[in-house]
């Protein structure tokens, strides 16, 4: 008994050795999780703090601009312009630069002033169902706080003002709406990353690496021969993932495949470039696993498919503009739920080509380099 004891314990020792005795293997155990830790209690946030929010004021009077103070003051909203069309608020709700518009009629004052019921309109950005649902709850609160403030002012038997909604691109709020198009680049990212990353390192810990070294291909014919096998696995991964939101859980598609398919092809190729540029890096396939893992889970959160980026630091809203993930979700619920075409997707598909053309440079030279 003792003996076996004995055994094990040596056993425990060589791979505690063999684990620990690389220091990038070291640093890759214990300094990313740490980092990840810190990150993630910040990014995780299911509550809005940050909603930005646009005013449409028919009124302009002293009552609807106690309203709009009250959103200003709740702590939530933060006005970005007051508008004076209302053509300008499908502007600010389709680039994005709103997620809530607030259209105040022109009798608002006169008809709380005779007693009567004053409707303001709440338009909220539906291609993030579970943020444009907790944002128009944040609305109600505040409205149904001004509505107290004024029983207390001038008496009545009713709340005064009641909130409509109207939500564009998802009139339902269907969760599965905004999800499934997001999915479609967030499955694929792991499996991508891990099957481009893994190639490369299979073949150095297995020995075979060298054997191809020998061969008459060039590094540049190495390299695009380990990465269009994935690239084409994952296009007809991702033509699965649509075949299934079309015909399985039918959910409408406004826009153009071609589209679709063109910011998918980016996104798909700086991925690429990014395992390619890992599997240079590693030297064994448990390191590949490791580090496809730990650089997996940050694009995801941060990229926006289950945390609204509003509720973020600055800073890491900041970095995550270098993550092709938070620019391949917003191409697929456009496209899915807007119907936009490519002249529309400009601002997500140049980051999308220029990373591709970084990360597929900048892992070849790595390769060259390792070859050389």
């Amino acid at each position: 008994m003792l003996a076996a004891i004995f055994r094990i314990v040596a056993l425990v020792r060589k791979e505690l050795l063999a684990m620990l005795k690389d220091p990038r293997g070291r640093a890759v155990l214990f300094v990313p999780p740490v980092l990840q830790c810190i990150v993630f209690g910040y990014v995780v946030n299911y509550d809005l703090t940050r909603v930005s929010y646009v005013a449409f004021d028919r009124d302009r009077s002293a009552a609807s601009s106690e309203l709009l103070a009250s959103l200003d003051g709740s702590g939530v909203f933060q006005r970005i312009a007051n508008l004076e069309r209302a053509a300008d608020v499908k502007t600010m709700i389709d680039e994005r630069r709103v997620l809530v518009a607030v259209e105040i009629d022109q009798d608002f004052e006169r008809r709380l002033l005779s007693a009567q019921l004053a409707d303001v309109q709440v338009i909220a950005d539906g291609r993030n169902s579970n943020t444009a649902g907790t944002a128009l709850n944040y609305v109600r609160t505040v409205v149904d706080s001004f509505n107290a403030k004024w029983w207390a002012a001038h008496g009545g038997g009713g709340p005064p003002v009641r909130v409509t909604t109207r939500t564009w691109y998802n009139s339902n709020l269907e969760d599965r709406w905004s999800i499934i198009p997001g999915l479609i680049g967030t499955l694929t990212l792991p499996e991508m990353l891990l099957m481009t990353a893994m190639g490369v390192a299979r073949e150095k810990e297995e020995g075979t690496f060298d054997q191809l070294l020998v061969t008459p291909f060039r590094p540049a014919e190495l390299m695009i021969g380990k990465a269009l096998p994935s690239l084409l696995v994952f296009l007809s991964q991702s033509t699965v993932f649509l075949l299934v939101a079309q015909l399985w859980f039918r959910i409408p598609f406004a826009g153009s495949f071609l589209t679709l398919y063109l910011g998918l092809s980016l996104f798909l190729l700086a991925v690429t470039g990014i395992g390619l540029l890992l599997s240079s890096l590693v030297g064994t396939m448990q390191q590949a696993l490791l580090l496809c893992f730990l650089l997996a889970m940050p694009l995801m959160l941060l990229s926006g498919v289950f945390t609204s980026p509003t509720s973020m630091p600055v800073a890491i809203q900041d970095f995550d503009l270098i993550n092709p993930l938070q620019y391949m979700i917003d191409i697929s619920r456009r496209v899915y739920l807007e119907g936009i075409g490519v002249d529309r997707l400009t601002s997500d598909l140049w980051p999308l080509a220029v990373t591709a053309v970084l990360t597929l440079s900048i892992g070849g030279w790595v390769f060259n380099r390792r070859l050389g």
